[in-house]
């Protein structure tokens, strides 16, 4: 695979951060964006055995502003965008009858809305380059509807919608690249989003008695999608684990 820049949000844990791993050991130059600036600087550092081409930006999704900025300056470091992986998301399930309000809100602002602007300053670039990939991580919540899950799956059904609609608008167009990856259960800090007690104990049930996916397995398809040659665009990829859903 050619050498490619690769921006992913939401890289501080998880899928964004074993992605970084993933992607860093093939020699891809990265910029890394999320909101918690210690833990990039952290991950550029653990990085560095593997790639120097590492850049670190503190970035809240749902800020217009800062996913400009993100953008901008992955152009004045780099000259390019080649991939945009949009993976900051957040799970703070809940009963609706709960009236959670702000974590819907939340939610919205940053599974749709931050996901959107990343698109928003991405894709005038990759027309003019006439090239790109824009990979958004989804779920199986945006196939399914769970109980508690309802404002989360349906962010996530739109993640899909958005995604699709961005396939069909831009792919045979202008040569972009989109793909929804959509993990099953995932070991990663999502479960620490969830405000109530009792759902967020029945998921460490579920983690107890079920071998969830681990954040490496979703990097790994993210790095399948990516390494397509250039007919080939793998426009889904669903994952769930042997054992559950």
């Amino acid at each position: 695979m050619d050498k490619k820049v690769i921006i992913i949000t939401g890289a501080s844990s998880g899928i964004g951060e074993a992605t970084a791993y993933k992607l860093s050991k093939e020699g891809h130059s990265l910029v890394l964006a999320a909101r918690r600036k210690e833990k990039l600087i952290a991950l550029k550092e653990n990085l560095k055995s593997y790639n120097n081409e590492v850049l670190i930006h503190q970035t809240d999704v749902t800020n217009k502003n800062e996913v400009n900025s993100l953008v901008k300056n992955t152009i004045s470091e780099f000259g390019k965008v080649d991939v945009l992986i949009n993976n900051a998301g957040i799970m703070p399930l809940s009963f609706i009858e709960e009236g959670r309000v702000e974590d819907w809100d939340r939610m919205i602002d940053v599974n749709l809305k931050g996901l959107l602007y990343g698109i928003n300053e991405v894709v005038p670039i990759m027309k003019e380059q006439k090239y790109g990939h824009i990979i958004n991580v989804s779920s199986v919540a945006g196939r399914r509807v769970f109980p508690t899950a309802a404002v989360y799956c349906a962010t996530k059904f739109g993640v899909n919608a958005i995604t699709e609609g961005l396939r069909q608008e831009l792919s045979a167009k202008y040569n972009i690249k989109v793909t929804a990856i959509e993990p099953g259960a995932t070991k990663t800090e999502l479960q620490d989003h969830i405000p109530n007690k009792e759902i967020k104990e029945n998921f460490a049930k579920r983690m107890e008695s079920v071998t969830f996916l681990e954040a490496k397995d979703i990097a790994e398809a993210i790095h399948y999608a990516i390494s397509q040659p250039k007919h080939v665009n793998v426009t889904e990829i669903l994952i769930h684990p042997t054992e559950g859903p």
